[in-house]
């Protein structure tokens, strides 16, 4: 599956540090592969956090990512949990 902008909300924003929420029925290996959050690169700062809430067969995992870098317009991030 490819990330959905509907499924991302921001938590909290202070000096220029976005905590971002996103909810997807993806596995973890695939939202954590490099270019995932391409389509909304403009919208991340290196170093922000996105927690990933995902649903897979009905089983709930959250992983707390952070955005490690922005290249090009592709988008890499790291887990951090």
């Amino acid at each position: 599956m490819s990330m959905n902008s509907k499924n991302l909300s921001v938590l909290a924003y202070a000096n220029g540090f976005t905590l971002w929420h996103y909810k997807t029925e993806d596995a973890k290996s695939v939202v954590s592969t490099s270019g995932y959050f391409n389509d909304v690169a403009n919208i991340y700062n290196v170093g922000d956090l996105i927690v990933v809430s995902s649903s897979i067969n009905g089983t709930m995992e959250t992983t707390i990512f952070v955005v490690s870098a922005i290249t090009a317009g592709v988008v890499s991030i790291s887990s951090v949990v």
